[in-house]
């Protein structure tokens, strides 16, 4: 009887080492062979799945809508070259498809030329692309066209290089207020 006494005893440490919750010491050990384990509830419950939400196209930096969201223009000229009429069509495209996103066009022009000048030149450049965009049945309503001038550069430098970086329009998304 002593012996399995100590054997259940033992038993009963052992199993009690192994268990997640720390079991409290007691000066008299109660040994019960007839009462089961309770089961682990923290296990026994699911959990949720992470909830994975689809990003828009123009937040995506993977999509072409993000990649190509700028249009170049030759120096002191605000006449869309027929190199980005694709990528006027896929952001009309896009935009006709997304009547809840807004699109501001963002016009630019390099360093060369007086600060108003460059504005002029900026918002000529802008309002080519929205014409261009409304031709392609985009609603007035979602673009607006706006200037930077020289003001934010896309590359700084003094050279034709920075500068053809320079003379552009850019699309910039927002969800219509």
């Amino acid at each position: 009887m002593r012996t399995s006494l100590l054997l259940v005893l033992a038993l009963t440490l052992v199993l009690a080492a192994c268990s997640s919750t720390p079991v409290a010491a007691t000066a008299t050990p109660m040994v019960s062979a007839a009462a089961p384990a309770a089961p682990n509830t923290q296990e026994a419950t699911p959990k949720p799945s992470p909830v994975v939400q689809a990003v828009p196209a123009y937040l995506d930096p993977n999509s072409p809508i993000y990649k190509q969201r700028s249009i170049y223009f030759d120096y002191d000229a605000f006449t869309i070259k027929n190199e980005f009429n694709a990528l006027i069509e896929q952001q009309a495209n896009y935009l006709k498809a997304h009547p809840e996103l807004e699109v501001r066009l963002e016009g630019n022009a390099d360093e060369r030329g007086g600060h108003e000048y460059n504005l002029a030149l900026g918002q000529r450049r802008s309002e080519s692309v929205k014409r261009a965009l409304v031709i392609m049945g985009d609603g007035e309503k979602q673009l607006e066209a706006v200037s930077f001038g020289e003001e934010k550069p896309k590359v700084i430098g003094h050279d034709e290089a920075s500068w053809t970086e320079n003379r552009r329009v850019d699309f910039v998304y927002a969800m219509r207020k």
